[in-house]
């Protein structure tokens, strides 16, 4: 077992938040899982005045009509639970005030001793951005470099001393600080973002994309840093968005991650033979309800295992 695997908590609107989140986190400890992740979603434009991710046409899935906070509902797994780490992936950090995330994220990860993971992006959402964000989405780069930079001091020793252009701290204690270092992971796309990542970041966080895109884009990552002089190993963790049947999936159409438990194992072994750290799952808005969240997790991680993943 060389490869970590990762579930989703439940956020969407068909959950419980309060039972569920503690039900499913405990569960998935349980099974074996290594960590657990939530996602940002701040609104459901209605109507929408842009597509899915920007993308005239596509629409937006129903089930982002109410999506719980990614930071209370990690909170509530870290009470539930003791082994797993606890990520984002991702939270749209130009979304928060730089400050206020950093000491957020520090005394999430000291109450859970250690195990929180900062999935960081900058978001697509024009709306997001009109009801959430101090700076204009056109600013979103800028936004997040000073959400690391303010993280990082932050986190680190006092005094904490920053000037930036939403963030001033002449000199100050700031506490608590996190047990342990907190790994920021970026979802890098574009030229500049890698960068980014490469120079101020702790690894990558793709999502599934088939096994020839997502190689050739880790070798460009890769070489990246072997020009820009960077010496310390980039952590990869992969997001899975499943689309779960009981049924296998049949037809030429069928996009990776798509399918029976048999099919998704199979993109699951194809992707991990890239080499990456970690491969999580999110199946949450595929199913009913808690307890086939936890049926079908049980079920995804005893074949993926069985597979070699």
């Amino acid at each position: 077992m060389t490869t970590r695997l990762g579930l989703a908590l439940p956020q969407m609107r068909q959950y419980d938040l309060g039972r569920d989140v503690p039900d499913v986190a405990r569960a998935a400890e349980a099974i074996g899982y290594d960590s657990l992740w939530v996602f940002e979603r701040a609104l459901f434009p209605d109507p929408p005045t842009q597509g899915l991710y920007g993308i005239e046409g596509l629409a937006w899935p129903d089930a982002y009509r109410g999506v719980a906070d990614p930071l209370v509902t990690l909170t509530l797994a870290a009470a539930a639970t003791e082994r797993a780490e606890l990520g984002t992936s991702v939270l749209v950090a130009p979304l928060h005030t730089p400050f206020q995330l950093a000491k957020a994220l520090a005394s999430l990860d000291a109450a859970a001793g250690g195990r929180v993971v900062a999935g960081l992006g900058t978001g697509w959402s024009l709306d997001e951005y009109a009801a959430a964000s101090a700076r204009p989405f056109e600013e979103r780069g800028d936004a997040l470099d000073e959400v690391i930079a303010v993280c990082r001091a932050v986190w680190g020793p006092d005094p904490v001393v920053h000037d930036g252009t939403l963030t001033r701290i002449a000199s100050a204690v700031v506490g608590p600080k996190p047990a342990r270092p907190i790994p920021i992971l970026l979802a890098a796309n574009t030229g500049r973002a890698r960068r980014r990542l490469v120079d101020h970041a702790d690894g990558w966080m793709p999502v599934g994309m088939g096994v020839e895109r997502l190689t050739a884009q880790w070798r460009q990552l890769q070489d990246l840093a072997g020009e820009r002089g960077r010496t310390r190993p980039l952590r990869t963790v992969l997001r899975t968005n499943l689309v779960y049947t009981p049924k296998p999936y049949v037809g030429d159409g069928r996009q990776p991650f798509q399918g029976a438990v048999d099919q998704i194992v199979a993109d699951l072994v194809d992707h991990a033979g890239i080499g990456l750290d970690e491969i999580f799952l999110d199946v949450q808005s595929q199913v009913r309800d808690a307890a086939e969240l936890m049926d079908v997790a049980a079920e995804l991680y005893e074949a993926a295992r069985a597979a070699g993943v």
